[in-house]
Order: C-alpha cells, then sequence, then structure tokens
C-alpha cells in the first residue's frame, strides 16, 4: 500500500519495534498527527480472545472522562413518556414504528447510536438486518437498550463509548482527538483499558493482551508495552 509523504515522516521519527509505555505513546502518536483537520486517536487492542466461542465474546461500554471529542447523533426508538424524555436529554431523533420504511426504504442513516426502550425492541428487531452490519444495533450490554433513556441519552453525548471484538479479535475504539491534551488522551485510554481488563472473559488462558497500538486517522501505529498494563 502506497503512502503519502506526511506519512512516510511520520514514520521516521520514532522505532516502530519499540514498546512504548503510555505517557510515550501518547506523546509520540500526537506528533504524528499533521494532518489539517483534526484526527482522531484511536487505541487497537488485540486480544488473546477467541470470539467462535460465545464465552470468550466481549462487549461492553465506558464513559471516557474527557469525551471522544465528536458530536454524537443518537436515535431513540421510545413511545409517550419516555419519548419525552429521550427529548429533554437532548436526543436528536425519537420516535417509533413510523420511522421502519424511513430506514428500510430510504437509507436515512443520519445518525451514529440508536438506543431503545425493552419493549420498543421487537419493533427494532425488524431493522435487525440493516442496522446490524452497520453496528447500529441497541444492545443491553452496550447501556442501549434502556428503560432510563435520559441517562443513556446523557452518557453517550458526554462520552461513553462502545467496545467489542471484531471478527479478527481486535477492539477498535476511538480515545480522542489530536487536539486533546496528552493528559486528557492518557486519561481516556486508561480508562479504556481498564475496562477492557475487567471485561476479560473467565475462559481466556495465557496472556489477555496480545498486543495494544495507538494511532491517528493519517498516521503510523505506535505500540504500548502491553505487559505493563495488566
Amino acid at each position: 500500500m502506497k503512502r503519502g509523504k506526511k506519512y512516510s515522516d511520520a514514520v521516521k521519527t520514532f522505532d516502530k519495534r519499540t514498546l512504548f509505555d503510555v505517557n510515550e505513546a501518547v506523546s509520540t502518536v500526537k506528533k504524528t498527527a499533521v494532518a489539517k483537520f483534526d484526527e482522531t486517536i484511536e487505541a487497537h487492542i488485540r486480544t488473546g480472545c477467541d470470539g467462535r466461542h460465545a464465552d470468550q465474546q466481549i462487549r461492553g461500554a465506558v464513559v471516557l472522562p474527557h469525551g471522544t471529542g465528536k458530536k454524537v447523533r443518537i436515535l431513540v426508538f421510545a413511545k409517550d413518556a419516555k419519548a419525552d424524555e429521550a427529548k429533554a436529554a437532548g436526543a436528536d431523533f425519537v420516535g417509533a414504528e413510523e420511522l421502519i420504511p424511513k430506514i428500510q426504504n430510504e437509507n436515512w442513516f443520519e445518525y451514529d447510536v440508536v438506543v431503545a426502550t425493552p419493549d420498543m425492541m421487537g419493533v427494532v428487531g425488524r431493522l435487525g438486518r440493516v442496522l446490524g452490519p452497520k453496528g447500529l444495533m441497541p444492545n443491553p450490554k452496550a447501556g442501549t437498550v434502556s428503560m432510563d433513556v435520559a441517562k443513556a441519552v446523557q452518557e453517550i453525548k458526554a462520552g461513553k463509548i462502545e467496545y467489542r471484538l471484531d471478527k479478527t479479535n481486535i477492539i477498535h475504539v476511538p480515545i480522542g482527538k489530536a487536539s486533546f491534551s496528552e493528559e486528557q488522551l492518557s486519561e481516556n485510554f486508561g480508562t479504556l483499558i481498564e475496562a477492557i481488563i475487567k471485561a476479560k472473559p473467565a475462559a481466556v488462558k495465557g496472556q489477555f493482551l496480545k498486543s495494544v497500538t495507538l494511532s491517528a486517522t493519517m498516521g503510523p501505529g505506535v505500540k504500548i508495552n502491553p505487559t505493563r498494563l495488566v
């Protein structure tokens, strides 16, 4: 894969084989974020899980102390008083059955997170084939299926993010923006990694954190020493 000059220059600023501690990695990754926009800083965590087994799945959510720096648009499926609560809490879109044709027929996806009350999951379930592949299906483990829709909306707006294994047993999560201070990024990362370590499935044997890498949107990966995190 051909890389641009800025990427090539960024790679030269550090040794890609080095395993940094968290603060050094954050400092290095900020220096490699030289694009003309405010790049997202992401953590990529390769685990020792085998996601093909149900007892080795990881899925959850955590509120980052400094948020992600991204404005999150929330769609809430709720009715009556719960719909009013969602609107008052700052949900961007609120509705029920009437939204199904809009999503199915008009490919309406102007939102980043979907929240639903438990009684609406029968309705939302009809959208599984559409929302599922986009990672938008509400899930109790992520806190997006809840009767307390106001709390769910407020936490997401405050910086709550979902983490889950992909098909290669890696977790990819944003931890902030390049414009964040090193302290903010380090604290966000610390909160995330603590939650993931707590979520370690009992069935996983051997080394849990195989590799941990930070990278900016357009920058190279900076490796963190995983043995110092556990």
